[in-house]
C-alpha cells in the first residue's frame, strides 16, 4: 500500500513538471513559496491584523494556531517520520529555490498556511477577506509541489495538521478566554 502512494506522489510531481512548468510559474511560484518562509506572511497578516481593532482576535489566534503547527509538524512529526524529499529521490531535478535541509512531512508552508487561514476563518466572517487568504494557502501549498520539495502526501498531512492546529487554538481559547 505505501508503495502505491508513493508511486501516485511521485506521478503527480512528474505530471506537474512534465505538464504545468512553465518559465513565468518558474517565478510566481518561487516568490509564492518564499512568501511562506519562516511563516512571513501568515505572520504579517497576523499583525495587520492584530493592529485592526475590528480583527484583533484573529489575528491572535493565528498566532496560537501557527505556534501550535510549528511544534508539532516542524519540532515533532518532521522528526519522528523522516522523510526525504522528493528532489532526492528523483532524478534530474534542477530546484528552483535553496535545497532545504530539514525532513519532508509534513509540509510546513502548507501547515502554516492552514493554521492561519483556519484562525482567520473561525474569527472573520467576510469572504471579501477569506476567500484570497484560501486562494493563497491553496496556491502556497501547490508551490512546494510544483518546486519538487513537497509530495503531495506532505501537503494533504500540512493541510490536516494546519487545520488541526487552528481548531486546537480556537478550543485552547475560547476556554481559557484569551481571545
Amino acid at each position: 500500500m505505501l508503495d502505491f502512494i508513493v508511486s501516485i506522489d511521485k506521478a503527480i510531481l512528474e505530471f506537474i513538471q512534465t505538464y504545468i512548468q512553465s518559465s513565468l510559474l518558474d517565478k510566481t511560484m518561487t516568490f509564492i513559496s518564499k512568501l511562506g518562509n519562516l511563516g512571513f506572511i501568515w505572520l504579517t497578516i497576523s499583525i495587520i491584523l492584530i493592529l485592526n481593532k475590528k480583527y484583533r482576535r484573529a489575528g491572535i489566534l493565528a498566532i496560537y494556531s501557527l505556534i501550535i503547527s510549528l511544534i508539532l509538524g516542524e519540532v515533532l512529526l518532521k522528526n519522528i517520520i523522516q522523510r526525504a524529499r522528493p528532489f532526492i529521490h528523483i532524478p534530474n531535478i534542477d530546484l528552483l529555490i535553496t535545497r532545504p535541509t530539514s525532513y519532508s512531512f509534513p509540509s510546513g508552508h502548507t501547515s502554516s498556511s492552514f493554521a492561519a487561514l483556519g484562525a482567520f476563518a473561525e474569527i472573520i466572517d467576510n469572504k471579501k477577506i477569506i476567500i484570497p487568504l484560501l486562494a493563497l494557502a491553496f496556491l502556497m501549498a501547490f508551490s512546494r509541489m510544483y518546486l519538487m520539495v513537497h509530495y503531495p502526501t506532505d501537503i494533504l498531512g500540512g493541510i490536516v495538521l494546519g487545520i488541526v492546529s487552528s481548531k486546537i487554538a480556537y478550543k485552547y481559547c475560547l476556554r481559557k478566554d484569551r481571545l
